[in-house]
């Protein structure tokens, strides 16, 4: 039987060591809206958007210039009927060097096709993968969503002072 959890790839000229970088800076290509740490196995951080969806995520593995893991600890949707489909879900960023660039293998394990939120969680993370993290990595910027303007004392407050 085969696995149809989500998974996509792409292909960047960058390193691995680079690549891993970019994955690890979160609230460069997912949301600026993300709360935590994000970088070490045991960090764990916040993802919210708007009324829709917030999720609680633990950094679970970080095996340099390979993969990064993490653990979805908890989560809530406001369009499905369970809206705990990711509770306990994992997330790997596979990293492997292929013909002088980097080959990026992204699986939400556990995020298949008869969960409720597919379509729209795959069209997501297309977009926030593929896209997002790509540009990171190759340009510098990557598409996060953008957070609200704050103060210094707000963002020291919430931990999310970057």
């Amino acid at each position: 039987m085969s696995d149809l959890s989500f998974t996509t790839t792409f292909s960047v000229d960058q390193t691995p060591g680079k690549v891993i970088d970019a994955v690890k800076d979160v609230r460069g290509w997912w949301s600026e809206h993300i709360e935590g740490g994000t970088e070490e196995p045991g960090d764990e951080f916040t993802y919210r958007y708007e009324d829709a969806h917030r999720c609680e995520i633990r950094v679970t593995e970080v095996v340099p210039d390979r993969r990064v893991s993490w653990l979805v600890l908890d989560n809530y949707f406001n369009f499905t009927q369970d809206s705990t489909e990711w509770t306990d879900t994992t997330i790997h960023f596979d990293v492997a060097a292929r013909d002088g660039g980097t080959e990026v293998t992204f699986t939400h394990q556990g995020l298949v096709p008869a969960d409720e939120c597919f379509e729209s969680c795959s069209q997501g993370w297309e977009f926030f993968v593929n896209t997002s993290l790509r540009d990171l990595i190759t340009t510098g910027e990557g598409q996060p969503i953008r957070a609200e303007p704050r103060t210094a004392a707000q963002a020291v407050a919430t931990g999310n002072d970057r």
